[in-house]
């Protein structure tokens, strides 16, 4: 299996875990905009600056980078963003 294609699997498992699924409603932009400044990458809000952004993310983290917002795609962008946020907590902590 693929590098990718065992990012997908894990980010199906974990979503799974949380109580993410593939029928998981992709998010609305507002939201989506949302997380990517949370992850410190604030977005205009301009559709093409949005897809082109998830399209980068998908690429980073090995899921096929078609610019939409799926489940997955969802589920590790909100990932990220909390794990940065914890990151923060952490740093302001010490």
């Amino acid at each position: 299996m693929s590098a990718r294609g065992m990012l997908s699997v894990v980010g199906t498992a974990v979503g799974g875990l949380i109580g993410w699924s593939d029928a998981a409603p992709a998010a609305d932009p507002a939201a989506l905009r949302r997380l990517f400044a949370e992850l410190g990458s604030p977005l205009g809000p301009g559709e093409a600056e949005l897809t082109a952004a998830v399209r980068e993310f998908q690429a980073y983290v090995g899921l096929d980078a078609d610019g939409v917002a799926g489940p997955r795609t969802v589920h590790l962008l909100a990932r990220y963003a909390r794990e940065v946020q914890e990151l923060e907590r952490f740093e302001q902590a010490a």
